[in-house]
C-alpha cells in the first residue's frame, strides 16, 4: 500500500465468508477495496483439501481445481454445515462430496478418510486464515481484528459457530453483518447526512447455489437512538432492521449451467445416437462451456458452442450457437429458473407485509444478477431500477470493510455523499466531453441532453461515460461504456437520442440513453466515487484550471469539426440537388465557402492547433449564410413535388 494509505497499527477488515468464495476488504484512502492474492486474485473458493492425516494441504483455488482427483478429502460449501447438527443439514448432504456424520451434541462433523474428524468451524477457520495471511501481507501489519458477514437468516448457533471459527483463525469478530445489510453499506444506504426518513430496501441475492432476498427498513440513527436492531449504534450509523427473508437453497447460476448441460447432451444425443457415452472428461468439458456461455449471453446477443465428444462417430464433434433470446425463453419460462426467484421476492413482500411500491431501493448480489433477464424481472417486479454499479461479488466484502472503517473510527469524508465531486459527462465525436452535471452539484442530481449520430445508417452507438474537469476524454477517467443498439438506418444528424443521468442520494450514477423515433434504450449504473481519494479530486481540479484556456480552445475546435462535417454534407447535397436553380453569383459563394470550410475541418482534425478557432468560426457560419438560398430553392421544389 502507498504510504498515504498505510493502516494502523490493529486495523480491522472485513471479510465476506462464502458458500463458493470468500474475500477480504479494507478501507483505504480511496475506498472499500478487496485485498487481492499475491497472483492478483480477489476471490478466494471456499474450499479446502485435507490429507490422510488430517491436516488441511490446500486452501482455496488448487483445492478446487483438483477437487475431482479427492473429492473424499475435499470439503466445500461447508457453510451450509456451520452451527448445525446432522439432522438439520439432512437435505444439503445429497449435494456434498464428504461424508457427514454426528459429532459431540449431535452436531454436523466431517468424516475424513484417514479417519480424521472436522468441524464445519474448523474448515471455516482455514478459509479465514488464508484470508487474514492475504490481508497482512497486503497491509504490511497484523491484522487481528475483522467484520464478518453472514446470511440474514443465520440463527444465533450459526452465528456463534463463525465466531468460533475466527477464533480458531486468530481473529476477533468485532461485528457480525448480515449479508443484505453490508451490500447496502457498500453502496452508501444508511451512511446518508441528509437523509432524515426511513427507507425501505430489498437486497435480492442469486449467487451460484442460492437465492436469499431480504427487505431491510433502515432507520436513521437519530430516530432510534439506543436501538439495537441492526448495524446502528457506532459513530451515529443508521439502523438495519431485518423486516423479511425468502429464499431457495436450491436456486442459483449452477441450475442454468446444468440446464444448458442437458440442452448439449440432448442435441448430442440426437446427432450421434442415443446410446453415446459420455467420458468424464466431455462431461467436464460440457460443464466449463455451459459455465462460459452463460457468462457470455450475459454480455452478448450470441455464444458459439463446440464440444468434442469422446468415442462419437463421425469426428464427434457438436456445435451450435445460442442466442440471448433462446437462453431467455428456457430460463424464462412459466415456472422455470426466473419464476421462482420472482416467487422468491413475493413471497418476502408478503411476510413483510408490504407492496412492491413500497420499496425504494433494490440491491443485486451474487455473479448471476448480471443475467439480463434477471435484472429486467427484478426490476419490472419492484418498478425500480436496480442497483448493479458495484460487482455483484464483491459487493458484501466492500460493505463489510464500510462497516469496519465505522467501527475503527476511520468514516469516509464527504467525498461519498452530499455533492458531486467531480463532473460527469459523455464523450462525443473528436473525442470532447459533454458534461451533464458539474462538479459540487448537491445529491440528487439528474440532467438529460439530446445527442445524434455523425455517420449515415448507424444502427447502434457506444456511449462513454466519463468523469473529470477537462475537456477531452483522454484527460478525464471514464466509468464504462455502453451500447444503444437496434437503431433504425437514419442519415447522420437525423436520430434524436436522449441522454439522461441520475445520481441519487447514495451517490449513484444511472445513466440512460433512449432513441426517440425507434423508442430503443440502454442503461448502465456506475458509483463514480469509487476509487477516488480527496487528494485525488484536488489534483484534477488544479490540472483542470492549468490547462483551461488550452483545453477550452481544443474543444471548441473538435466541436467545428463534427459539426461543420455535418454542414458540408447537408449543403453538398444541396448544391447538387438544387444548385443549379439558384443565381450563379450565389452558388459561387456556396462553393467558395464549401472549399474554405472544408480545408479548415482537414487541418483541424489532423491538429486541433493549426487553425484558429474564431476564424474557423467563422468560415462555418458565412457558409450558413451563403446556403440560405439553396434551402429556399429546396422548399420550394419540394411544395411544388406535392
Amino acid at each position: 500500500m502507498s504510504p498515504e494509505s498505510t493502516p494502523p497499527s490493529d486495523p480491522i477488515v472485513g471479510i465476506d465468508l462464502g458458500t463458493t468464495n470468500s474475500l477480504v476488504a479494507y478501507v483505504t484512502d480511496k475506498g472499500p477495496t478487496i485485498l487481492l492474492s499475491e497472483s492478483g486474485e480477489a476471490g478466494l473458493p471456499s474450499v479446502v483439501r485435507y490429507s490422510e492425516s488430517g491436516r488441511a494441504e490446500a486452501v482455496g483455488e488448487s483445492a478446487r481445481q483438483e477437487a475431482v482427483e479427492h473429492p473424499l478429502h475435499t470439503v466445500s460449501s461447508v457453510k451450509r454445515l456451520m452451527g448445525r447438527s446432522r439432522k438439520d443439514a439432512q437435505g444439503e448432504l445429497d449435494f456434498l462430496s464428504y461424508e457427514v456424520v454426528e459429532g459431540e451434541r449431535d452436531a454436523a462433523r466431517i468424516a475424513l478418510p484417514g479417519g480424521a474428524l472436522k468441524s464445519p468451524e474448523e474448515v471455516s477457520a482455514e478459509i479465514l486464515r488464508t484470508l487474514k495471511q492475504r490481508a497482512e501481507a497486503t497491509l504490511d501489519t497484523e491484522v487481528r481484528r475483522a467484520v464478518i458477514t453472514v446470511p440474514a437468516y443465520f440463527d444465533d448457533a450459526q452465528r456463534q459457530a463463525t465466531r468460533h471459527a475466527a477464533r480458531l483463525a486468530g481473529l476477533d469478530v468485532v461485528r457480525i453483518v448480515n449479508e443484505p445489510t453490508a451490500a447496502a453499506l457498500a453502496y452508501g444506504i444508511g451512511r446518508t447526512t441528509n437523509n432524515a426518513e426511513p427507507e425501505t430496501i430489498a437486497v435480492f441475492d442469486l449467487g451460484g447455489g442460492t437465492l436469499d432476498v431480504s427487505i431491510l427498513r433502515v432507520i436513521p440513527s437519530a430516530q432510534e437512538a439506543g436501538d439495537g436492531g441492526g448495524v446502528g449504534g457506532v459513530g451515529g450509523a443508521d439502523m438495519f432492521r431485518v423486516l423479511s427473508t425468502a429464499g431457495d437453497t436450491r436456486l442459483g447460476g449452477d441450475d442454468v449451467d446444468r440446464m444448458l448441460v442437458e440442452l448439449f447432451t440432448r442435441e448430442a444425443e440426437q446427432q450421434f445416437g442415443s446410446g453415446l457415452d459420455f467420458t468424464p472428461r466431455t462431461r467436464q468439458a460440457m460443464r466449463l462451456l455451459a459455465e462460459q456461455t452463460k457468462i457470455k449471453l450475459s454480455k452478448e446477443k450470441s455464444a458459439s458452442v463446440r464440444i468434442e465428444i469422446e468415442g462419437a462417430p463421425d469426428g464427434g464433434v457438436y456445435e451450435r450457437t445460442i442466442t440471448r433470446d433462446e437462453f431467455e425463453q428456457s430460463i424464462g419460462a412459466e415456472g422455470g429458473w426466473v419464476m421462482r426467484a420472482i416467487a422468491c421476492c413475493e413471497r418476502a413482500l408478503r411476510d413483510a407485509k408490504l407492496t412492491p411500491q413500497q420499496i425504494e431501493r433494490v440491491v443485486m448480489v451474487g455473479g448471476s444478477t448480471r443475467i439480463p433477464l434477471v435484472q429486467r424481472r427484478v426490476g419490472e417486479l419492484f418498478a425500480s431500477e436496480p442497483y448493479t454499479a458495484l460487482d455483484p461479488d464483491r459487493v458484501v466484502a466492500l460493505g463489510a470493510a464500510a462497516q469496519a472503517s465505522i467501527l475503527d473510527g476511520r468514516e469516509q469524508g464527504a467525498l461519498l455523499l452530499d455533492v458531486v465531486p467531480l463532473s460527469l459527462g459523455i464523450e462525443t465525436v473528436g473525442g470532447a466531453v459533454a458534461k451533464l452535471i458539474m462538479r459540487n452539484a448537491s445529491v440528487p442530481a439528474r440532467a438529460t441532453e439530446m445527442f445524434s449520430t455523425s455517420v449515415d445508417a448507424q444502427t447502434s452507438i457506444m456511449l462513454n461515460v466519463v468523469q473529470g474537469e477537462r475537456e477531452m476524454v483522454e484527460d478525464c477517467r471514464s466509468l464504462g461504456t455502453f451500447h444503444l443498439s437496434g437503431m433504425p438506418p437514419m442519415p447522420a444528424g437525423i436520430p434524436q437520442i436522449e441522454v439522461l443521468f441520475m445520481v441519487d442520494v447514495n451517490g449513484v450514477l444511472d445513466v440512460s440513453a433512449v432513441e426517440k423515433r425507434s423508442g430503443k434504450r440502454a442503461n448502465m449504473q456506475v458509483v463514480p466515487h469509487h476509487g477516488l481519494s480527496a487528494e485525488d479530486v484536488d489534483r484534477i481540479e488544479r490540472e483542470s484550471f492549468t490547462h483551461a484556456l488550452e483545453d477550452m480552445t481544443r474543444h471548441r475546435v473538435v466541436d467545428l469539426v463534427a459539426n461543420s462535417r455535418l454542414d458540408l454534407k447537408w449543403i453538398t447535397e444541396l448544391v447538387d440537388r438544387v444548385g443549379a436553380s439558384i443565381d450563379p453569383a450565389q452558388l459561387e459563394a456556396v462553393n467558395a465557402g464549401i472549399t474554405a470550410l472544408r480545408s479548415l475541418v482537414e487541418r483541424g482534425d489532423a491538429d486541433w492547433r493549426s487553425v484558429d478557432a474564431e476564424a474557423f468560426h467563422q468560415a462555418k457560419q458565412s457558409l450558413d449564410e451563403a446556403s440560405v438560398p439553396l434551402h429556399e430553392a429546396s422548399i420550394a421544389r419540394s411544395l411544388r413535388d406535392e
